[in-house]
């Protein structure tokens, strides 16, 4: 698809310009501006299951690093208290967050204790579906989020997922029996996966409306280039040439049963809960190790190190960088527009007001593609609305911009000490027990 490469190269182009590949220490995130609406994002890096296509910062589990980790996530949600922060909304991330409940549910319980009333997200992985894991969640949490990726027993494997979570009709069954459990149940998928098919695509979808879930979304892979090479190795090449025909058949099959809260994201007709606090919350602020910020136009980063991230808070230090290079009005503007048209609607009048130039002055090259290939079904005064073919214009956008996210993932996972990469790389043994003795 043509629109798709040349979308993907400009958005990549533009992306390499404004991430660094060597962010710059700070000594704490800034403080929070007058009148501004922020979200709180934790991040629990450890997974019983590392799986293959994910760059997101995670570690083996292992219970004493890890609960050593909560305590330092909890020290850093007090520092950004201290900063004057306050929020009305939690999404704590992974990693699997599920791994200790006791000390996830004292995070949540110290989150409002801090800034009051709080609505809670979480995501978990399928194996986590049992009452001692959801019974003390049921009313710290109204939205769970499982990580499914896939029903199909066959992918699953592939994904090194079926031995540790089971079949997809275990996964089936288990998401069945949480109806009405929380206010909001997500199930997180995968599309354009190198060997899935259209015929396993479509099973898929039928499977998700069957799991009696209120929302689904329906991610296409993300892969920075290290996880492309690597799945290039084993189950094939990520082709980006069959991701507009899935993501129309995903689409279209889920019409008759949820309707579109995102590009990606489809909510069940007659309620849910928005999956992407990207959308709702311009700026956020993100704790724990390997988390991003975005605050003023930057993107913060949080040492991928286990050990320095656990070090430096005992410190009193918030161990941050830099990650962007230019918080420019044009990228703000550029940030703006992505994260407007990804929510289904672009505010014309509330963007000039913000920026005090029209989206057709500030961003012509980025209006001019949107309209030359058929990508606004409404372009009034007052707002733009999408077409199909706008909204996988927006998928495209956000993929390309999480894969140079990733590729910074994987350059700060690349710079971590041999005993933290043997975590990742190796047996785990010996490098659990050395970050256990660092933590303690």
């Amino acid at each position: 698809m043509l629109a798709e490469r040349l979308l993907s190269a400009a958005v990549a182009r533009a992306q390499s310009r404004y991430f660094t590949d060597r962010p710059s220490a700070v000594s704490s995130l800034p403080g929070p501006e007058p009148d501004t609406n922020y979200l709180l994002y934790a991040h629990v890096p450890f997974c019983e299951r590392l799986c293959p296509y994910c760059s997101f910062n995670r570690f083996p589990f292992a219970e004493d690093p890890a609960r050593e980790y909560f305590g330092s996530l909890r020290t850093q949600m007090r520092m950004v208290a201290e900063l004057g922060y306050t929020f009305d909304s939690l999404y704590i991330g992974g990693g699997t967050p599920t791994v200790l409940i006791d000390e996830l549910c004292a995070t949540i319980d110290l989150a409002r204790e801090l800034f009051g009333t709080l609505e809670v997200s979480t995501e978990t992985n399928p194996n986590h579906l049992i009452p001692e894991v959801l019974e003390p969640l049921k009313d710290r949490v109204q939205r769970l989020s499982v990580g499914v990726q896939s029903f199909d027993d066959g992918l699953l494997r592939q994904m090194d997922r079926y031995d540790k979570y089971g079949s997809g009709a275990e996964i089936l069954e288990r998401l069945q029996s949480l109806q009405g459990f929380f206010h909001s149940l997500n199930v997180d998928m995968i599309f354009n996966f190198p060997s899935q098919t259209e015929d396993i695509l479509r099973t898929d979808v039928e499977m998700v409306k069957a799991s009696r879930c209120n929302q689904t979304t329906f991610y296409p892979l993300m892969a920075s280039r290290a996880v492309e090479k690597s799945l290039r190795g084993s189950v094939g090449m990520v082709d980006y040439d069959r991701e507009a025909r899935y993501y129309e058949i995903l689409s279209r099959q889920l019409a008759d049963t949820f309707e579109l809260s995102t590009a990606w994201t489809f909510s069940r007709i007659g309620g849910g809960m928005i999956d992407e606090y990207i959308v709702d919350y311009e700026q956020y602020v993100g704790i724990g190790s390997g988390a991003f910020s975005y605050l003023r136009g930057d993107i913060y980063v949080t040492t991928f190190s286990l050990r320095d991230y656990s070090k430096a808070i005992r410190g009193g230090l918030m161990p941050v960088s830099v990650g962007s290079r230019d918080n420019g009005l044009k990228n703000r503007m550029r940030y703006r527009f992505l994260m407007e048209l990804f929510g289904l609607r672009l505010d014309k009048k509330k963007f000039e007001r913000d920026f005090g130039v029209s989206v057709e002055r500030g961003l012509p090259l980025e209006m001019l593609f949107f309209r030359t290939f058929g990508g606004f079904a409404t372009d009034t005064a007052e707002e733009i609305t999408l077409t199909e073919k706008g909204r996988y214009l927006t998928v495209v956008m956000q993929r390309t911009m999480f894969a140079q996210l990733n590729d910074l993932r994987d350059a700060a996972r690349n710079a971590l000490s041999s005993e933290e990469r043997l975590l990742l790389f190796g047996d785990g043994t010996s490098a659990c027990k050395a970050s256990g003795d660092a933590n303690g």
